[in-house]
């Protein structure tokens, strides 16, 4: 609501940060005054930290609120403790209400400044996340289209010519239902997780995870589906164990793997390989298959959502779904994800994750190469 009320709380919030920073430049001006005065006891330039101060909170901290509170305490506190008389408040002093207006204006440009800026960064986050979802909607409308007509012309035919219809062929159309709603639960998944990891205030549900057990978990589940290619698996032989939310770290992992099986058709294998590499556990997926395309690795390179282009028949934007969904559960993890096409063929898929608990950003702290 914009009413008077929010706009006042807009211009002039308060907040515990804010207040930290407020009081600690005010305190380390002071005592930066309180060092150098008996080395330089004309006192000229403390008018200046002061004003230097002024700058730093109106810049530091949101609205005008403390700016303005950090200009009239300056002003108080150069009369009160530097100047003569000391522990005295003389407003006769000449030029007194020029530098109290100087503070105080320079306050308000700064805030007004940097509170624009923040507004217009506001703006542009909330454009740009409304864009992502109206080309990830378009960008999936034939997919979720094309899967379900399939399943339920299969269905139909069933119903209509069962008597007619040959075992085999029965099992054959069974098969590719199955095969259909796989593919629609897997979109299902990435969509839920995009939506939680894109939303205010998310919260993962991350707790001490043995990275082998995780790993064990994905594998044994992939295997049930798909038998080949084969997947080789590398573990550390110390139990490793790593800050996660279990489910969407399978999830990265279930993904990667999916997309040898549906991109890499001519791969004869997958490797995944885990290890510790200084305070992070370091997850790779790699192919010996053809290797990442030009628009699948541009995509990547660009750092924002993967919207990779194809025909509606390959489905080729699952692929960029999939991939954009691991780099939002990674950077909500503090970790960071690479792809590349490996020197000697193949496409390689790395992720760390911090051994040590790291907060969660909305800030991209993805890279790739």
């Amino acid at each position: 609501m914009n009413t008077p009320t929010a706009r006042l709380r807009r211009l002039f919030p308060l907040s515990w940060r804010d207040t930290l920073v407020t009081g600690g430049v005010f305190a380390g001006a002071m005592l930066l005054c309180a060092l150098l005065l008996p080395l330089y006891g004309d006192g000229g330039y403390i008018s200046m930290v002061f004003v230097l101060a002024v700058v730093l909170v109106s810049y530091w901290t949101n609205g005008y609120f403390y700016g303005m509170l950090m200009s009239v305490s300056s002003v108080l506190c150069v009369n009160y403790l530097f100047t003569y008389p000391y522990y005295h408040l003389n407003f006769t002093i000449s030029g007194y209400p020029i530098a109290f207006v100087t503070m105080l204006v320079v306050s308000l440009i700064i805030s007004t400044i940097t509170t624009q800026a923040r507004e217009k960064e506001k703006l542009r986050v909330a454009a740009e996340a409304e864009r992502v979802r109206a080309n990830l909607l378009r960008s999936i409308s034939h997919d979720l289209r094309t899967p379900l007509t399939i399943i339920l012309g299969t269905c139909s035919t069933l119903l209509e010519n069962d008597a007619t219809l040959s075992p085999q062929k029965r099992r054959e159309m069974l098969a590719s239902m199955q095969t259909d709603t796989d593919w629609l639960i897997r979109m299902v998944e990435n969509l839920l997780s995009i939506t939680r990891m894109s939303g205010e205030g998310t919260v993962l549900n991350k707790q001490p995870e043995v990275v082998e057990e995780v790993v064990a978990d994905v594998v044994r589940k992939f295997r049930s589906h798909f038998r080949e290619p084969p997947v080789r698996v590398q573990v550390p032989e110390e139990p490793l164990e790593a800050p996660m939310d279990p489910i969407l770290i399978a999830q990265v992992l279930s993904n990667l793997l999916n997309n040898v099986v549906h991109h890499a058709q001519s791969a004869t294998h997958i490797d995944l390989r885990v290890w510790k590499e200084g305070e992070c556990a370091v997850f790779e997926v790699r192919d010996d298959g053809p290797g990442f395309s030009p628009a699948v690795l541009n995509a990547l390179s660009g750092g924002g959502p993967i919207d990779i282009p194809g025909t509606r028949a390959d489905r080729s934007r699952n692929m960029g779904i999939g991939l954009s969904v691991c780099l939002s559960i990674i950077r909500a993890h503090g970790g960071q994800l690479r792809a590349q096409t490996a020197p000697e063929g193949g496409a390689s898929v790395r992720f760390t994750l911090p051994l040590q608990e790291v907060p969660y950003e909305q800030s991209p702290q993805h890279s790739h190469r």
